[in-house]
Order: structure tokens, then sequence, then C-alpha cells
């Protein structure tokens, strides 16, 4: 079904489901963002309403900022979900997910801080920070 996406963590205990279309993910090359995955983050949006974790008792969440939660496999590590305090949507790891998603990175971001052992030579927009809304 294209309008359902599914995924997992590497160990099965965590699994999840999107309804709806996958919007185009963003490469998040903050530290933090390094730091939690291993190398830059790459994530798609989804609004909360239409992700279902199952196995949600495996997610362990880190408080990684003010504004933002992460969430992990607590059983085999796995990087999952990127979560805004204050916002109505879940960044969820476009490596979780099982084939196809149907999208494309679609912008990186946090360019200023990525590491020294990579170029970014995709051709996709870069920002040094996140781009601002649109209006």
């Amino acid at each position: 079904m294209i309008g359902m996406h599914t995924g997992s963590c590497l160990c099965g205990a965590v699994k999840f489901e999107v309804e709806g279309a996958l919007p185009g993910p963003d490469g998040c090359h903050c530290t933090a963002c390094r730091k939690f995955s291993g190398h830059f983050f790459v994530s798609t949006d989804v609004p909360r309403s239409s992700l279902t974790i199952h196995g949600e008792e495996n997610v362990s969440w880190f408080r990684s900022s003010e504004r933002a939660r992460r969430g992990f496999c607590s059983t085999c590590g796995s990087s999952l979900f990127w979560d805004p305090i204050d916002r109505d949507w879940t960044g969820i790891a476009m490596g979780a997910f099982d084939q196809p998603t149907r999208t494309r990175l679609a912008v990186h971001v946090h360019t200023a801080e990525k590491g020294d052992y990579y170029d970014i030579a995709d051709g996709v927009s870069q920002f040094q920070r996140v781009p601002p809304a649109p209006h």
C-alpha cells in the first residue's frame, strides 16, 4: 500500500508504521545528531497522528536539549526518533524504514557543524543552520 510505510530497529523490538506519504527527509549535520547516529542523521518529519509505534516500551528517550528528545531502542541501541517538544511531528530515521520509501533527500541542515571527514557533494540544498519556515 503506497500510503503505509513500516520500519523497525535492528533487533525488531521496536516497530513502527506511518500512514501517508513521507515528506522529503533532511540530513542534519549538527554535532548532537552526529553523536546520536554515528554520522549525520537523516530523518523524515511526520505528523504524530500518522505514526504508530509497536513495542514503545522498548524505546528509551534522551532529552538532548531544551527543545527535543531522541528515541532509541533500549535493546539494540538503534537511533530511531527525533522528537521536538513543542511541535506536533516526529522525525524518524530513514535507515529504519523498510523499502521502498518513495522519497529522496530534500535538504542538508546545520552544515556548519558537519564532520571534517566527508564532503557534501550530492547537489541537494545546504543550509548552515535550519532554513526559515515558509510563510
